[in-house]
């Protein structure tokens, strides 16, 4: 009786199914997804305990520049403390990231030119629109139109250099928000009320949802500290950080967050010791 031959099947897979189902996929990530932009400086913050996290949505963060570290500065404290500003919205809502910013530059437009009646700046829409695609910005409202003139790497190849007279926020002066407002504290009232507008409008017909999400953002600026955080390095000078509160409170912006890097009890108990 004749053998049967069991017919050989090949042992390969075909993964082209496969692969174009990892592109989709690499793809739609790469298309959904929200980068972080590169900070104008690095900062270190300084250690602590606590383990609360700063929000992601609805956040104000206020970037203090340290000074100069890489040794080629013949000042290293030259470049220390000037002042950057970035604003964060809700994630999957009207008032998204872009959205918050345009509405907080045509606020602090609003203010710094009637403040400067016979040198007021232009904001175009293009400009705007550059804003609004900026996450951190750091300059001063006289050098801001030129600023959102450039392209993006130009932009911020300008704000990294920290060297130069037209990065940072002017913080100096004034403490009385009723008269003449600094540039950091322009901010910081636009800040306000661009967040109370918001709030305002929740009678608007709006969702159950969003009118929540409106409360939320308002709650975390003006009252239980979430909305602002300050990040500045370990070794930056309590007196620079202190300009910075005095700014706020001058504002009646009394609640605000310090950002840290968590380190554990026990490496705080041995560092005591």
């Amino acid at each position: 009786m004749g053998k049967v031959k069991i017919k050989k099947k090949s042992t390969l897979i075909d993964m082209t199914a496969m692969s174009d189902v990892t592109v989709l996929l690499l793809t739609f990530f790469m298309l959904t997804s929200t980068f972080l932009q590169k900070e104008p400086t690095i900062v270190y913050t300084p250690s602590s305990v606590s383990e609360e996290k700063v929000p992601v949505n609805n956040l104000v963060t206020i970037l203090v520049s340290s000074a100069d570290k890489s040794g080629k500065l013949e000042d290293p404290a030259a470049v220390e403390g000037k002042i950057f500003i970035s604003f964060t919205g809700d994630v999957d809502s009207t008032f998204s990231s872009g959205t918050i910013r345009g509405l907080m530059l045509d606020k602090a437009v609003g203010i710094y030119n009637e403040q400067h009646k016979t040198a007021p700046i232009e904001m175009t829409a293009a400009r705007r629109k550059a804003f609004m695609e900026t996450n951190m910005i750091g300059a001063p409202f006289a050098a801001l139109p030129a600023l959102l003139d450039m392209s993006i790497s130009e932009r911020d190849k300008v704000q990294g250099d920290l060297t130069r007279a037209d990065v940072g926020i002017p913080i100096n002066g004034n403490k009385d928000k009723e008269g003449r407002l600094n540039d950091f504290q322009v901010w910081l009232k636009a800040i306000y009320l661009v967040s109370k507008d918001i709030h305002d409008q929740k009678a608007d017909g709006l969702t159950a949802d969003e009118a929540k999400a409106l409360e939320d953002l308002y709650n975390a600026v003006t009252k239980d500290g979430r909305g602002i955080a300050i990040k500045a390095d370990k070794d930056t000078p309590f007196t620079t950080v202190e300009m910075i509160f005095d700014n706020l409170q001058t504002m009646s912006l009394n609640k605000f967050s310090l950002m840290t890097a968590l380190t554990s009890e026990e490496e705080v108990s041995s560092t005591a010791k």
